[in-house]
C-alpha cells in the first residue's frame, strides 16, 4: 500500500512537470490496482517527433526532449509517472517499458521483459500519441534516455532504424563536430564519446524497441542513450549538442 500510494504521489508530481513542457497531458487508463502515468504530446514539425519515455526513471529526459524539441521544432512526447517499483539504492526499480508493450527493469536485457495487460495499454497509448504528433508518416524520430551503467559513463550510444554503416559513420562525425563546437570554452565539461549503431558496436541496441515497440513505425530513428553527466551536472550544454545533431542529422546527405 505504501508503494502504491508514493507510485501515485510521483504521478501526480510528473503531471505537474510536464506543464512545463507546454504539452496537452493525457492521463492513461489502466486495469484496476495499477498505477496511474501521464503521457505529454505537442505537435511541431510533420512527420518529425522526438520523445522521452521514461520521463520519470531517466531523470531530466523530459526536459531534454522539450528542449531540443523547442530549438528543432520537432513534434514532442513525453511519458512520466510508470514506475511499477521505486528505485533503491542497489538497482533500479520494475518499471512500464512504455516504448514496447512490456515491463521490465532498465539496464537488463529485453529478453528479461515480461508481457502484461498494463503495459500493453500504456504502450498503445504511447503509439497513439507518438502517431497523431507525427500528423502523417513518421519520417524521423529521436528518442532520448538515460542511463547509469558504469561502463557507459564516458559515451553517448546511438541505435538506429534505417540507417546504413556509412551513414552511421557520418552521423557519428557529426555529432563529434558539434561536440566538440559546443565544448569550445567549457574546460570542464567532459568530452564524451560518441557511439552509433551499426558502424559501433552499442550496449543500448533498442532490440526490444525495434522488434516489438515504436521503432518500428519510422522510416529513420535515433535512439540516444545519455550518461548522468550529459542529464544532470552539464546538462544544459549536451542539451544543446543533441538538438543541434538532431537538427542536422535529418538534413545530412546520405551519400552515394
Amino acid at each position: 500500500m505504501m508503494i502504491r500510494t508514493a507510485l501515485r504521489r510521483r504521478a501526480s508530481v510528473a503531471a505537474g512537470a510536464l506543464v512545463l513542457f507546454g504539452c496537452a497531458t493525457h492521463t492513461v487508463e489502466f486495469p484496476p490496482q495499477t498505477p496511474r502515468g501521464h503521457i505529454a504530446a505537442k505537435p511541431g514539425r510533420p512527420g518529425l517527433v522526438v520523445a522521452a519515455p521514461h520521463g520519470t526513471s531517466d531523470a531530466q529526459t523530459g526536459e531534454i526532449a522539450a528542449e531540443v524539441a523547442r530549438r528543432t521544432g520537432f513534434g514532442l512526447v513525453v511519458a512520466t509517472g510508470f514506475n511499477l517499483e521505486a528505485d533503491t539504492r542497489e538497482a533500479p526499480g520494475r518499471r512500464y517499458q512504455v516504448n514496447r508493450p512490456f515491463e521490465g527493469v532498465p539496464g537488463r536485457p529485453s529478453s528479461d521483459d515480461a508481457v502484461s495487460e498494463g503495459a500493453r495499454l500504456v504502450y498503445e497509448n504511447f503509439e497513439r500519441h507518438v502517431r497523431a504528433t507525427a500528423q502523417g508518416p513518421l519520417h524521423f524520430y529521436a528518442e532520448i534516455h538515460g542511463n547509469n551503467r558504469r561502463e557507459s559513463a564516458g559515451r553517448i550510444e546511438i541505435a538506429t532504424v534505417g540507417i546504413d554503416r556509412e551513414y552511421a559513420q557520418r552521423l557519428r562525425t557529426l555529432c563529434e563536430l558539434i561536440r566538440d563546437a559546443h565544448l569550445a570554452g567549457h574546460a570542464g565539461a567532459p568530452r564524451l564519446d560518441v557511439l552509433v549503431e551499426p558502424a559501433d558496436a552499442i550496449f543500448y541496441a533498442a532490440s526490444g524497441a525495434k522488434r516489438d515497440g515504436i521503432l518500428k513505425l519510422p522510416e529513420r530513428a535515433v535512439h540516444i542513450e545519455l550518461p548522468k553527466a550529459a542529464r544532470v551536472e552539464f546538462r544544459e550544454l549536451y542539451t544543446a549538442i543533441v538538438a543541434d545533431f538532431v537538427a542536422q542529422a535529418i538534413t545530412l546527405p546520405r551519400g552515394r
